[in-house]
């Protein structure tokens, strides 16, 4: 039996963010949510590069023993987007985005995970969450340190561990791909809804309520009245047979839309679309306030002038109070080093001090993060540095894990982690 995606999608600012980051694509063949993070001036644009690069695949997904790999590929290109467009403006950088998407050929379903946006499947009434989030708490749920209970107030429940953005290296997202079941509803979130919206009112929305459309606006109201925290993008999606609903016409919404802040927008055709996606939420961001910390260069003079200004006026007390409140971390041969401070000198004058070693290995590191920490990684406070380095243990460990499953695949490829049947 052929099948197809019907669909309905939503996205919505919420009440306390004055911009949508989010951006959200449903078509007859492709689903995708990304949550963009970075300031005014780069959430908006990593989440619509992603959309941009995956839209596509929509008209074009390819045979469906390549699905992964369009998929991976795909993301690939946007994640080099994005260093491209930071190394060309500074404004864009320490932008980042999430990217949870299903592509659909034939009867395969394939998905892509990065970060805490979410995928469920609703099968014969019982809701499972398929993906898992790649965040802080998640991890320190994983090693026994907190209970999923605690984990809904951890003040570190908004701290992602893997994103797409502009740190150079290869993307790694969870891969999966499985049967594409008629009666099937899938849906598609950014955090928007499932981190206020509990998975029990999420199960019994997707039972109650038949239509599409409907479920997804009451699955907005539900996360707007639970006080609307940060931006909504909710994906839904029926596994149908081909020809039982009318056709539809891929939706694209939030960030990557072209009126960025409206809730939905359609389109002609996906590959069409894709070019202009990009170039209209680039321009509405770079119009943005800069609401991320400044460079490392410009940081630096700022704290030249904040000392000779102090000293000229007698106020070096106070300077030395402020630096000595400032931390950061940097690899040396194989070892993390902690230090005091900030990474400049004023003259002869050093303004750090290594103060502790982490017992992190670098090489335990993945690429990325050991690239990363070739140059200092600042923070301004201790507390902050350990949380870094926290999120460093917790990437360590998911490293070696990936390691010995590349090793099991290598010696046994029937071990490849791939589900190619139905859940």
């Amino acid at each position: 039996m052929a099948v197809e995606f019907h669909f309905a999608i939503r996205s919505d600012v919420g009440l306390i963010r004055k911009n949508n980051q989010d951006s959200g694509y449903a078509g007859s063949r492709l689903l995708a949510v990304a949550d963009g993070m970075g300031g005014a001036a780069g959430g908006d644009v990593a989440s619509s590069v992603v959309v941009a690069h995956l839209a596509p695949l929509d008209d074009a997904p390819g045979p469906s023993d390549q699905l992964l790999t369009n998929l991976s590929d795909a993301l690939q290109d946007a994640h080099d987007e994005l260093i491209e467009r930071t190394e060309e403006n500074e404004r864009l950088r320490g932008l980042g985005t999430t990217c949870t998407a299903i592509l659909r050929s034939e009867n395969k379903l394939a998905m892509v995970h990065i970060g805490d946006s979410r995928a469920y499947l609703l099968r014969e009434e019982n809701l499972v969450q398929v993906t898992s989030d790649q965040s802080l708490v998640q991890y320190l749920i994983d090693t026994g340190q907190i209970t999923p209970k605690q984990a809904e107030t951890h003040p570190k429940r908004n701290v992602v561990m893997n994103v797409l953005g502009d740190t150079p290296g290869p993307v790694v997202s969870d891969a999966t791909v499985r049967e594409a079941v008629v009666g099937d509803r899938w849906l598609l979130c950014s955090d928007g809804l499932s981190g206020v919206v509990s998975d029990e009112t999420i199960a019994n929305t997707l039972t109650a309520i038949d239509d599409l459309d409907e479920c997804a606006d009451e699955l907005v109201t539900y996360a707007l009245r639970a006080g609307g925290p940060d931006n909504i993008t909710v994906v839904l999606a029926d596994v149908v047979e081909v020809g039982s609903k009318a056709s539809q016409v891929p939706e694209i919404v939030g960030a990557a839309a072209v009126t960025r802040d409206a809730p939905t927008k359609g389109t002609d055709g996906a590959a069409g679309r894709a070019a202009a996606l990009v170039n209209s939420s680039v321009q509405d961001g770079e119009d943005e306030p800069e609401e991320r910390p400044r460079g490392r260069r410009r940081f630096a003079w700022v704290l030249v002038l904040l000392v000779v200004l102090a000293a000229l006026a007698g106020g070096t007390y106070e300077v030395n109070r402020w630096v000595n409140g400032q931390y950061y971390v940097q690899a040396t041969d194989q070892q993390i080093v902690i230090y005091q401070g900030i990474p400049q000198t004023l003259g002869p004058l050093e303004i750090s001090r290594p103060i502790e070693v982490s017992p992190i290995r670098l090489d335990s590191l993945p690429a990325i993060d050991q690239k990363r920490l070739q140059d200092p990684v600042v923070r301004s406070s201790r507390e902050e540095i350990d949380d870094y380095l926290l999120e460093l243990s917790g990437r360590a460990v998911q490293n070696a894990t990936s390691e010995s499953a590349r090793s099991t695949m290598l010696s046994d490829p029937s071990q490849s982690g791939i589900d190619s049947g139905a859940d």
